[in-house]
């Protein structure tokens, strides 16, 4: 049973009792929940076009939305959790939109973003996340009582500022501080060119190339900082495995592309043969977690049968007190359809007109859809919504779609891939919101909120998210290109979830999906799995989950190395708290996401003038490069990132000593 295996805490009564009614949908409320929402998302897509992971944005939002709502005479916690769950909502929509939607122009389908496609799209997906947690609420944050523990960190962030307004107003200065500080470092490295995006080095072996590599990037020494040690060492393994073990291997069995040597030759062996071992080892994984969750999934539609039936016989909601009422099954059942009529009317335009085919093609994406968010919401219950397992669910949704289209359309046909890819996008959407719904949903249940109110403002921040994130995605692709290494864009956003999408969707239809490669990914799969129950058999600490292990194979050496090292800072904090008893986690955890916002802003702002030039000629050129090559290469940047780790390091014990004194005192 789910009582049984999962997780368990004790049953608290919220902060703020049923029985007390607090504004919550307020107009100050929604207006700041707009503005957050859409600067989250974008600043979530440019991290994860860059780093292939996200970040939860809800203790940030959490702490600018109560700096803000101070200034005005009456606020309440309520409101600042409505702020934070909508704000949360337009990220982690950005996170499903940039895993797949990106694959679209990588494969030649379009040449720049379609507006109103996306939009469709994203939309779609984000309101069938939205929708589809609400009937695993009760199943998984009630009944099983799963950890959820960004949900719960954030719920202690919106009591600490609901009852100390020192306290607020430093987190504030920290995140502001942390901002401005990532932001001037890409700045001097992406605006002024004062150094390299990152240090870089291979040796000659034989046959073989030893490659090494770091990026210069304070946004994923963050990264590294907030996922832990064991999540960063669990990334770079995989990493140490695609890059140190297998790309050696396979250039000393089959040798390097012709003409190419070094850090050259290690690239185009990696992005060109053992990224598809990655992609069988997620294959693996998505099936994996969902045989994982195949209890809860059932439990959860069993639950909901009987809730809504006992519903209808005694007069619906009025019976529920206000902390346990969710949307109504009308609102659930007709937002539903009517998001799916744009989709068969998308995909049956795809497919020639073809109207069953795009009937087909949404239910196959409504059903996986409400699967994965499943998977989503209970994974994010274990582990925290930062693990999300969007990348595995998104692949095993494209192999579905990609073969199903084989058999309608037959091989070589162009508008087989788009298809797939916009199958997956929509579920990829779901998957990112089930996660970070239910998140949000826990900390609404620790303060006390009203469930429906959070639901109508997730589908606010999706709705905002699903406006900005075009305007955003084709800035990034203008200033810094995406995916493909050309002449204009030597050193593109790597983009590397949608660059497997579109790979994947193309090998299929093209034929030339390297099958052995997969398989080889499948048994290391299978592998790292045993590897993984053993060390739960045996109680360890570190665990393998299969996901995260095939996304460090996938992603570049050189970014899962520095988020190895953020790992570490957080270790030397953790261990430096616990020895002098002082707690240093809180404000080290802002820190780092204010990194993260900074450095991701200001790369966006810097695109703005690439794509003004397109309007004004006369704004051709990047305004503020002083250099057109670093003149110390990367080692100028290496220096300053140490630099910013000590400051985080500093920042978290120091405002750990802060925080204590103030518990003393009160």
């Amino acid at each position: 049973m789910l009582e049984q295996d999962a997780p368990t805490e004790p049953v608290d009564a919220p902060l703020v009792p049923a029985s007390v009614t607090l504004p919550e949908i307020t107009l100050k409320a929604v207006v700041l929940s707009i503005l957050l929402a859409a600067v989250l998302a974008g600043a979530n897509a440019y991290l994860g076009l860059f780093a292939g992971m996200t970040v939860s944005a809800s203790i940030p939002a959490a702490v600018v939305s109560m700096a803000v709502l101070r200034l005005f005479r009456q606020s309440n916690i309520l409101e600042n959790n409505i702020v934070q769950t909508a704000a949360s909502s337009g990220e982690a929509l950005a996170a499903g939109v940039i895993f797949t939607i990106p694959g679209l122009v990588l494969i030649g389908y379009w040449t720049s973003f379609d507006y109103w496609h996306t939009f469709t799209v994203s939309l779609v997906g984000g309101v069938l996340g939205v929708l589809f947690t609400i009937p695993l609420r009760r199943a998984l944050i009630i009944h099983a009582r799963l950890r959820f523990p960004e949900g719960v960190a954030t719920a202690e962030v919106l009591k600490v500022g609901a009852s100390s307004d020192a306290g607020a107003g430093g987190r504030v200065r920290l995140l502001l501080g942390a901002a401005a500080l990532g932001g001037g470092f890409k700045f001097a490295e992406g605006g002024l060119k004062l150094w390299s995006e990152s240090l870089e080095g291979a040796v000659q072996l034989g046959r073989s190339t030893l490659y090494g590599g770091l990026n210069l990037s304070p946004a994923l020494v963050a990264v590294g900082y907030i996922i832990g040690l064991n999540t960063a060492v669990v990334v770079f393994f995989g990493g140490a495995i695609g890059w140190l073990i297998l790309l050696p291997l396979y250039q000393a069995i089959i040798g390097s592309p012709e003409g190419l040597v070094g850090v050259g030759a290690a690239k185009a062996t990696w992005s060109g043969q053992i990224r598809y071992i990655g992609i069988g080892a997620m294959l693996v994984g998505g099936v994996w977690t969902l045989f994982q969750v195949r209890g809860p999934i059932l439990q959860s539609l069993r639950q909901l049968l009987a809730l809504y039936g006992a519903r209808n016989q005694s007069d619906g909601q009025s019976e529920l007190l206000r902390t346990e009422r969710d949307a109504g099954v009308v609102w659930l059942i007709g937002l539903t359809v009517a998001a799916l009529v744009p989709m068969v009317l998308l995909y049956q335009g795809l497919l020639n007109h073809n109207l069953w085919g795009g009937i087909g093609l949404t239910l196959l994406m409504v059903v996986t859809a409400f699967l994965f968010s499943a998977v989503a919401g209970y994974m994010a219950g274990l582990v925290g919504s930062s693990s999300n397992p969007v990348s595995g669910v998104t692949i095993a949704t494209i192999m579905l779609a990609s073969l199903l289209l084989l058999g309608i359309l037959g091989k070589g046909n162009p508008a087989g891939p788009a298809a797939a890819l916009l199958v997956g996008a929509v579920v990829c959407c779901a998957a990112a919101m089930g996660g970070d719904n239910l998140q949000d949903l826990k900390t609404g249940h620790v303060v006390g909120a009203t469930p429906w109110k959070q639901q109508v403002m997730q589908v606010i921040g999706v709705a905002t998210g699903a406006v900005v994130i075009v305007p955003v995605l084709s800035l990034l692709q203008a200033k810094y290109g995406i995916g493909e290494v050309t002449a204009a864009h030597p050193h593109p956003l790597s983009a590397p979830q949608a660059t497997l999408m579109a790979n994947l969707a193309n090998g299929v239809f093209g034929g030339s999906l390297p099958w052995h490669l997969v398989g080889v990914g499948m048994v290391l799969g299978v592998v790292v799995i045993g590897l993984d129950l053993r060390q739960a058999r045996r109680g360890a600490a570190l665990r393998f989950p299969v996901l995260a292990v095939a996304l460090g194979m996938y992603l570049p050496l050189k970014l899962s190395a520095t988020i190895l090292f953020g790992g570490l800072l957080a270790e030397y904090v953790r261990a430096a708290g616990k020895s002098s008893d002082v707690p240093t986690e809180d404000r080290g955890l802002l820190c780092a996401a204010g990194l993260v916002t900074g450095e991701a802003l200001v790369g966006i702002l810097l695109a703005l003038p690439i794509a003004l030039s397109s309007i004004w000629p006369s704004l051709s050129g990047d305004p503020f490069q002083l250099f057109a090559d670093p003149p110390l290469g990367g080692w100028p940047g290496l220096a300053a990132l140490i630099v910013v780790g000590l400051l985080l390091v500093r920042a978290a014990r120091s405002a750990g000593q802060k925080d204590s004194a103030t518990v003393h005192r009160h």
